[in-house]
């Protein structure tokens, strides 16, 4: 028997983890918890079912933590105790240097980042192995990505969502993890490069298999730091998440909007009051979770491709899937299955070792691959008319296209404070010269495979779009509530996008009033992309005039 000692058994994850564990052959399970008593219980619960020894033990993480392991002579130490987001690595340490492999649940970023470094030396000198992250990210969401694009020649994006059923127990840990970041700078990897974007912020609906419409925002996860440099994706690694209870989920982009504009500091003092407010707001919502990755680029076929893995838990079970990847590695550790070090879990365990976990619970996944069609440009002017285009207009605008483009621009704007004042609403980027520009394309969403999402930076100033085709076939594209739509002419010189007419929110709105555009792309001397938009306003005149080249921004090509 192998001796496995837990620390935090008696959280939400903690007390899921201890009773799949004692259900695992081959372990001598020690249940501990700083309350020697709660532990107790919960040992005893678990052994009228239990297939292996189940015992308990008091452990204060803080006081006596190296003495207290000692004694227990654990093989493997399990960490399930978090939040990680302000703990060291004193629990790894005491674990290795008794000679104990140790596994842990973390998801924070930054003890994950440094994780690794800190602990591999030692754990290959003891031959044995530290595991981090054992739990839905970064474990078993890199797995999923890892498996969805095997053998891909290019990968363009790779956009993880969780979105937990709103009737599942969450602890103060979880919510005090979720608050720390709230409005804060969380990692992204966006254009192709590491950047910054608010924690809880700017969200967006989705479609998750099983559940429908969930809006999810940006959280913190190791994930678009790791995922976008070992898997070279071209343009985005995007970790979002949701909160089934709207009241919960407009409540956090609140808080995350007022700590950004600094009018309030730390968040933790609220805590107490939000899990017990979730004792109303989980009322109304459901005991169904979900997880969705969902990746594009091109296959080994040479072939546009997007590609789906999702979970989807019933009866409640949401809970237990950050535990199962702590599972797979216990039960690969008895085979002596992984290599001794000290690294991510992401980096230890495959899909299939984590989903085998899932056999006892109402958790059901599932994979799905689709080709993309035509391009929406293609589709709009016809094959003919788009292939007479020069190439590099073809080359932007084609499906298998490089997802993110840069070059320089020049940006100048109507005077007045009305006109900034709505630049400022658009998004229209300051006047400037020489302006380094990137524009990204994403195609197709979870609502409509055939859109492209449009969205241009000039020199740190971001501005999105959305293009797609409505129901009588004319090309729109929207600007928040307001969209145009675009009469595009195509000949051998290039392509042009006059306004045709424009609506907000839908309804139609008067001609006159409409803003006139000027937009074509060309091609340079040099066989570059060039752009050309001048937006102006009845009444006001020029509002915004952008121009400038692009070329597709490769493997090899730096930032900016």
């Amino acid at each position: 028997m192998k001796r496995v000692v837990l620390i935090g058994a008696t959280g939400v994850f903690g007390r899921r983890l201890a009773r799949h564990l004692s259900r695992m052959d081959g372990i001598d399970l020690v249940l501990t918890s700083r309350s020697g008593d709660k532990a107790q219980a919960l040992a005893q619960e678990l052994a009228a079912e239990a297939k292996v020894p189940v015992s308990a033990a008091g452990l204060d993480r803080d006081r006596e933590l190296v003495a207290t392991l000692a004694a227990l002579k654990p093989w493997l130490v399990i960490d399930a105790s978090g939040p990680f987001q302000q703990q060291g690595y004193e629990v790894p340490t005491a674990a290795l240097l008794l000679g104990a492999h140790v596994v842990d649940l973390a998801d924070a970023r930054g003890y994950l980042s440094g994780y690794g470094q800190q602990l591999d030396e030692l754990a290959k000198q003891r031959g044995l192995v530290a595991l981090a992250g054992a739990s839905s990210t970064p474990a078993l969401s890199a797995a999923a990505a890892r498996e969805l694009s095997e053998g891909w020649e290019r990968l363009d994006s790779i956009d993880i969502a969780i979105t937990p059923g709103g009737r599942s127990e969450v602890g103060p840990s979880v919510i005090a993890a979720i608050l720390s970041y709230a409005g804060k700078p969380v990692p992204v990897w966006r254009e192709g490069e590491l950047q910054a974007t608010s924690g809880w912020g700017r969200g967006e609906v989705i479609d998750m298999p099983g559940l429908g419409p969930r809006r999810v925002a940006p959280v913190e996860t190791v994930d678009a730091e790791t995922l976008g440099f070992d898997l070279a994706v071209r343009s985005r690694v995007a970790f979002s998440a949701g909160l089934e209870a709207g009241v919960e989920q407009w409540g956090l982009a609140l808080l995350a909007f007022i700590r950004r504009r600094g009018w309030v500091g730390d968040l933790a003092p609220l805590v107490p009051y939000l899990v017990k407010a979730r004792g109303i707001t989980r009322l109304w919502t459901s005991d169904r979770g979900g997880m969705r990755v969902a990746i594009s680029g091109i296959d080994s076929k040479g072939r546009p491709r997007r590609a789906y893995w999702s979970l989807l838990a019933e009866n409640d079970d949401g809970p237990q899937v950050p535990t199962l990847a702590a599972a797979a590695a216990v039960r690969a550790l008895l085979t002596d299955g992984i290599a001794p070090g000290a690294r991510s879990a992401a980096k230890a365990l495959d899909l299939a070792m984590i989903e085998a976990e899932m056999t006892p619970y109402a958790i059901s996944t599932n994979q799905d691959e689709r080709s993309v069609g035509p391009a929406l440009f293609e589709t709009v002017l016809g094959a003919q008319p788009f292939a007479m285009m020069p190439a590099a207009i073809r080359a932007f605008h084609a499906s298998d296209a490089e997802p993110v483009w840069q070059g320089q621009a020049a940006v100048s704007r109507g005077g007045g404070r009305a006109i900034d004042l709505i630049c400022r609403l658009v998004g229209l980027p300051e006047a400037g010269a020489e302006l380094p520009v990137t524009v990204s394309v994403s195609r197709g969403d979870s609502f409509d495979e055939t859109c492209e999402i449009w969205t241009r930076n000039f020199a740190g100033q971001r501005f999105h779009s959305r293009l797609n085709l409505d129901r009588s076939g004319e090309l729109r594209e929207a600007f928040g509530p307001f969209s145009f739509t675009l009469a595009a002419q195509s000949d051998r010189e290039g392509l042009a996008l006059p306004i045709a007419n424009w609506r907000v929110f839908g309804l139609p709105l008067p001609r006159f009033l409409m803003p006139s555009a000027e937009a074509r792309e060309t091609v340079d001397a040099d066989g570059r992309f060039r752009f050309d938009v001048k937006l102006s306003l009845p009444f006001f005149g020029l509002l915004a005039h952008y121009r400038g080249w692009l070329k597709p921004r490769g493997p090899s090509d730096g930032p900016g």
